[in-house]
């Protein structure tokens, strides 16, 4: 969440509108009404990044065919924490590039 949180704090500031939303639990978000599902995720939005340090598998329903999925298609990295971050493009400057590259496209 932090690093959804900085990224959208750095766009705000360069007067980019945006929200970070925290899906915990995709069970949970389907179970909900459409109402509701479509209030935190607008159809109307194609301008979408989401970030998972884990798989990126199955996140492609939620950011469409449009967003852009930050995460990890491989396995087996061993360095530093912060230096896989960097690798990988769990990184704030790199998550703004994306939006706003998201925003030029849609």
């Amino acid at each position: 969440m932090s690093l959804g949180i900085e990224a959208h704090e750095r766009l705000v500031a360069q007067g980019i509108r945006s929200r970070v939303v925290s899906m915990a639990s995709w069970e949970i978000f389907e179970q909900q009404p459409k109402e509701y599902r479509d209030n935190v995720l607008p159809p109307e939005i194609k301008a979408r990044v989401a970030l998972e340090q884990a798989s990126a598998f199955g996140w492609e329903r939620y950011v469409g065919g449009t967003g852009q999925m930050v995460g990890m298609h491989t396995f087996g990295a061993s360095a530093p924490l912060k230096e896989l971050q960097t690798k990988f493009g769990f990184d704030p400057d790199k998550v703004v590039a994306i939006a706003k590259q998201q925003l030029i496209q849609g």
